[in-house]
């Protein structure tokens, strides 16, 4: 449909502080000038999380708490890689136990501690380890629990999965668990238990954040229906968060191209087989009404005109949001958004970077500006690569080349440094000749 008809920018000053984020040479000099000071101040920060780690040993549900918020404090304000590449897998087993064991607040903490380890370690064996690790007891609290303790898992769960699953088989484990949240599988001994709406728009934030990681598709079609139902259902709840989250995770799904994959195997279909015993026609029917009915709640919601007592501001948002969405389901374009970051701009183009960007900013809280700063991991993800980090760069360079220069007896800083040390002789021997003519005198 030719150019695009608008365009959302949305420049959000996360940190205004931009010679926070890019140093000046003279700074870095003096920097370097000051490495024992640094190295001190490494010593003491190691410190104080030796100190926190010892006491998640402690009996006392309040002293693990502090420290726990003691260690989410230090892992989000600073990549303690030295401290963690020792120490993750102790600190990880004492988050778990605590999980098995601790009080909501202790549960929400510890979670919280192993996504911000999981993200400072980065993908790799590690990462894995955690994901590995954590599932059984993340499995089993969710179960049960205050609704603050099963969020902080969920988010927990989604981040530790973004960064250390690998296949398909655990990223889709993830996705079932957060279903089972919010839609649990009953049995003999399993009550339904109906779920608020905050969990609800936890467990589609985080489940949309995940899914992002999921390169290829198992064209399910069962699973894949109730879960663009279920999410459909939801944009005609009260809650504008939990609309905001179901709007957005369907728009990944479209963008994904879910729906369409479907419509060409049922379209294509003769008798049928590929599509779990569904009839083709019928499966295509619907499909197409499906996406008939997600258009029209969208386009409905993008002119809300609200309600009693509804907050403008989160009104303002949710019509935004689906603007957003109904212009990418008609003509196919995304929202772009810039965020500010320091001195740089870290810019979304996709759906995917936009859930990413927006999940990982919510988790990270205060430690989101430093972590897109230093957190290589991150700038992976969003092939964000910050101008302090290539000045640290092209600093390392040049440290390295004026050592070899400086060395070198042709270059031009040793032939100034010989040009001065003779002139300074000259001068000394000047000096000599002087005092000894003053001497012949006497």
């Amino acid at each position: 449909m030719g150019r695009r008809k608008t365009q959302r920018k949305n420049s959000l000053a996360v940190d205004s502080d931009d010679d926070s984020s890019v140093s000046s040479s003279s700074t870095m000099r003096s920097d370097r000038m000051s490495v024992v000071g640094v190295e001190d101040f490494q010593f003491d920060k190691d410190t104080l999380l030796d100190q926190a780690l010892d006491d998640l040993y402690e009996k006392r549900g309040s002293t693990r708490e502090k420290a726990l918020a003691s260690i989410i404090e230090n892992l989000s304000n600073n990549l303690q890689h030295q401290f963690v590449e020792k120490k993750f897998a102790t600190l990880l087993h004492q988050c778990l136990n605590s999980i098995k064991k601790g009080s909501s607040k202790e549960i929400s903490l510890a979670s919280r501690a192993i996504g911000l380890l999981a993200l400072t370690v980065g993908e790799g064996d590690n990462a894995r380890e955690i994901l590995t690790e954590s599932i059984p007891t993340i499995s089993q609290t969710l179960r049960s629990g205050s609704e603050s303790s099963k969020i902080s898992l969920v988010e927990c769960l989604a981040v530790i999965t973004f960064v250390g699953g690998n296949d398909m088989e655990e990223i889709e484990r993830s996705l079932q668990l957060m279903w089972q949240v919010v839609i649990p599988k009953l049995g003999p001994n399993v009550v339904a238990v109906r779920q608020s709406a905050t969990i609800i728009g936890a467990m589609v934030s985080a489940w949309s954040f995940v899914l992002t990681t999921m390169n290829g598709l198992k064209l399910n079609s069962k699973d894949w229906q109730e879960s663009i139902s279920y999410l459909s259902s939801l944009l005609d709840k009260d809650d504008r968060a939990v609309r905001i989250a179901a709007g957005e995770a369907l728009a990944l799904i479209f963008e994904r191209g879910v729906l369409e994959k479907f419509s060409a195997e049922a379209k294509g279909s003769i008798d049928g087989s590929t599509l779990e015993g569904s009839k083709p026609r019928e499966w295509f029917m619907h499909i197409q009404g499906l996406k008939g009915k997600i258009l029209n709640q969208v386009k409905s919601l993008s002119m809300e005109a609200g309600g009693k007592g509804s907050a403008k501001k989160d009104l303002n948002s949710q019509r935004n949001t689906f603007k957003d969405i109904l212009e990418f389901l008609e003509d196919g374009y995304c929202p772009e958004t810039s965020t500010k970051i320091g001195g740089d701009l870290l810019q979304t183009s996709t759906w995917t970077q936009l859930i990413q960007l927006n999940f990982l900013k919510h988790f990270l809280g205060g430690g989101f500006v430093k972590h897109m700063q230093e957190n290589e991991f991150l700038h992976d993800v969003f092939g964000f690569t910050p101008k302090k980090k290539l000045l640290l760069d092209s600093e390392h360079r040049i440290s390295s080349t004026e050592k070899v220069s400086f060395k070198s007896p042709n270059s031009f800083a040793n032939k100034a440094r010989t040009q001065l040390l003779n002139k300074n002789r000259m001068l000394a021997e000047g000096r000599n000749i002087g005092h000894y003519a003053v001497n012949v005198g006497d």
